[in-house]
Parts: C-alpha cells; sequence; structure tokens
C-alpha cells in the first residue's frame, strides 16, 4: 500500500488549491477524483467564464457571506482575492474587471483557469489518480490512517475532504464528502438550496421566456412583510425566474416557505423613479402622443416582449389611445411598473442550484489551519464546509482559499 502525506478526496477549486499549494511545501500528495478530468464543475462556473473573485475590501467581502463570515476572516487573512490574482497572474494569464467589481480572465473563458491549475498539478510531489471514488476513511486508534476506494485501492495517510456540494451532480458534486465528514463524527449543517432559480405560480411570465432585465429592483415578502431584495439583473424562464438578482433572493425565499409562509416577488421596472416621477414620466409620454396606442407608447418604457402581458397584468386594453386613459388606469400603470407582484410557487433543489448552503459546521474546523477540531488528520476545504455567499466571485474565492490555507497545513 502506497503512503502520502496527504490524501485529498476531490479536485476540484479547493481541491485543486489544496495539493499544488502543498507540493511547493513539498509534502507528497494523492489527489483522489471520481471524474475522469479534474475542475469539471469549475469549467461551467460563471456561465463558462469563470467569475474568479471580486475585487472589494475584505469587510465588503465578508458581508455577502451569511453564517460563516467570522470562520472565513482568519481564512482571508492568509489568501485573498489580490494573492489569488496573482496566483494566476503570474501563471501569465491575464485577468479583468468588470461591473460590481467581478474578476474575470481576459478570455473569457473558464477552461483558461482549469488549464493554469493542470499546469501546476504536473508536479512531482502530486499524484492524481482519476476516475476513483472513496469508500471509506480508514481510522484506528481515533487516527486516521488512509482510505479504501470502490475498487478496492488502499492508500495511507492523513486526508483532505474537498468534494463540494449537491449542485450540479452531473460534475462529481454528489455528496460524498457530506457521507464522509459524518462518519468522521462531524456534524452537518442541514443541506438547503442557495444560488437557486425560482418557480413562480403566475403562468403569463412564461410568453416572457428568455427576456432579461437589467437594473430592476426586487423584493421578497413574506406574509406581507418585505424580508429582502436586490438590485440588478433578472432573467425570465419557462418556469419562473433566475439571473444574478434572483439568485441572491432565492435562500431568503426557501427559508421563508419552509415556515409555509406565503412568499411574493415584487418587480419595479423602473426604481431610479419614485412614484411622483414616475406619474410624471407617464403623463410626458402620453402628452407627446396623445393619439398613440397604450401598447405602442410602452415600447420606450419595457422591453417589446412584456409588453402585451404586462397590460393585461394591468387590465388595460392596450388599444386605447393616451388620451383616452383615466387616472385610475394611470394608476394601475404606476403600480405594475413599480411593483409587480408574482407568487412563488418554490424554490428549485439543491442540485440545480450553483451552490449549496449547510455543510461541515464551522465550528468543528480550525479556521487557521482548515484541521478538524474533532480528529487528528482530517482536514475540510471548499463547498463542503457551511458556507455560503451571493453571486459575484465570493463562492469561489471561498473555495480557493479554504484550499490554500489547508494546503498550507497539510
Amino acid at each position: 500500500m502506497e503512503r502520502f502525506d496527504t490524501i485529498i478526496i476531490g479536485a476540484g477549486p479547493a481541491g485543486m488549491m489544496a495539493a499544488i499549494r502543498a507540493a511547493e511545501r513539498k509534502r507528497r500528495i494523492l489527489l483522489v477524483e471520481r471524474n475522469n478530468t479534474p475542475g469539471r464543475k469549475l469549467l461551467i462556473s460563471g456561465k463558462g467564464r469563470c467569475n474568479l473573485t471580486n475585487v472589494c475590501d475584505i469587510e465588503a467581502f465578508l458581508e455577502k457571506f451569511s453564517e460563516s463570515r467570522d470562520f472565513l476572516r482568519n481564512v482571508f487573512a492568509r489568501f485573498f482575492n489580490t494573492d489569488l490574482m496573482s496566483f494566476f497572474e503570474d501563471a501569465r494569464l491575464g485577468l479583468k474587471i468588470e461591473r460590481g467589481g467581478r474578476v474575470f480572465p481576459e478570455t473569457d473563458s473558464s477552461k483558461d483557469i482549469l488549464n493554469v491549475l493542470k499546469r501546476k498539478l504536473k508536479n512531482k510531489y502530486i499524484k492524481l489518480l482519476l476516475s476513483e471514488r472513496v469508500r471509506e476513511v480508514i481510522i484506528k486508534d481515533k487516527e486516521i490512517k488512509g482510505i479504501l476506494t470502490y475498487s478496492g485501492r488502499h492508500f495511507l495517510g492523513p486526508i483532505a475532504i474537498t468534494t463540494g456540494g449537491l449542485s450540479y451532480p452531473g460534475t462529481g458534486s454528489t455528496g460524498d464528502g457530506y457521507r464522509l465528514a459524518e462518519k468522521l463524527g462531524h456534524e452537518i449543517i442541514p443541506l438547503r438550496p442557495a444560488l437557486s432559480p425560482i418557480f413562480i405560480k403566475e403562468r403569463f411570465i412564461r410568453d416572457w421566456q428568455g427576456i432579461s432585465l437589467k437594473n430592476v429592483r426586487l423584493s421578497v415578502f413574506a406574509g406581507g412583510k418585505r424580508i429582502d431584495e436586490r438590485f440588478g439583473e433578472m432573467l425570465f424562464t419557462h418556469f419562473g425566474l433566475s439571473g444574478p438578482s434572483v439568485l441572491d433572493i432565492s435562500a431568503s425565499i426557501y427559508d421563508a416557505l419552509k415556515l409555509k409562509t406565503d412568499v411574493a416577488i415584487s418587480i419595479n421596472f423602473k426604481p431610479a423613479l419614485d412614484r411622483k416621477k414616475l406619474d410624471a414620466r407617464l403623463l410626458r409620454e402620453f402628452k407627446k402622443g396623445p393619439k398613440k396606442t397604450i401598447k405602442n407608447i410602452f415600447k420606450d418604457l419595457l422591453p417589446q416582449g412584456i409588453i402585451r402581458r404586462f397590460l393585461e397584468y394591468c387590465t388595460i386594453d392596450g388599444d386605447k389611445t393616451a388620451n383616452q386613459i383615466t387616472s385610475e388606469e394611470r394608476e394601475g400603470l404606476k403600480k405594475g411598473l413599480s411593483d409587480l407582484r408574482l407568487s412563488v410557487e418554490g424554490v428549485m433543489p439543491a442540485k440545480d442550484g450553483i451552490i449549496t448552503r449547510g455543510g461541515v459546521n464551522t465550528k468543528e474546523i480550525n479556521p487557521k489551519t482548515m484541521e478538524s477540531r474533532l480528529l487528528k488528520g482530517a482536514f475540510f476545504a471548499g463547498e463542503v464546509i457551511d458556507i455560503d455567499a451571493k453571486t459575484g466571485g465570493y463562492n469561489m474565492q471561498a473555495a480557493f482559499s479554504t484550499g490554500w490555507v489547508c494546503g498550507d497545513n497539510i
């Protein structure tokens, strides 16, 4: 049986970074991956562009995370956004900063991010074992001795679990890490979807499938009370809503639905205009074309594909001319533009979300080393831990940072 300084289970961003950093320290590493290639999920991240990190400062960065902020403060103090950017730039991969401080490769291809990592994995201290799945961790006298794979192979050494979450199981994220961690005695915080699309009850929005909107404000109401809101981009789909702003509020929606509360989403198409300015805008449009039909006037206010169903929602005859619209009907149009309410039917399950909420309890992991507080010789990194954030590069940074700290200590 072959012995290694550490066996890393899972070759996603966290696992690859842990292996690379450990190899820099001349540690002999076995990196085990159930797929036939490393980094499969990374390839689809950021719609194939890979939003690597975000350039905001550490306080703003931590605000994007849920309950894991304090845990990650220690991690980010060791390896943060500038360190990650330097890691790739030193490998001659150009990066660019886009709106909202999001960082992408200049090539707009996640494949180039993965290629840098693959090149660095070609190291004499790293053995990459592909198409192999870990069946169990071998423990003797409260100490980790090694692993047993499903093909019956034994390898000796301490371990690092970096298997990712439940999202996109086709890429290998099927929850193996949670099963292994639980057998080691770790608490698994209940797994829930995060950054997931939303199912909407109203069927008329199916006609809006494929239409994306920018600079809208989305508000979440649970039991009639506003519980969350976001400003940004959204997308209408055949089942409901998606896009960055929708994904960011999905966790709040899921938690509210679990409480058996009626949940609604309000879309403000014109958040830059308060009700008074919106009224003035409508009056100006009506005065400019008193003989124009409302459906034509609204071409300057909404995307063409939305107008017919929107006017039906407002109970307005689109063939009416501007000078036929009553003050009551104008109020209805204002209400629709600033507060179009849709009833939430549900949130897509964790396997269809971008990341998974929940995982190994952070209280049971030392953030300075990523080693288990319960069992010597067990380390963790990445999404298998109970860490999750909003969209914008924060989750990817957390994976690389926890991976680097793990690799710096194993």
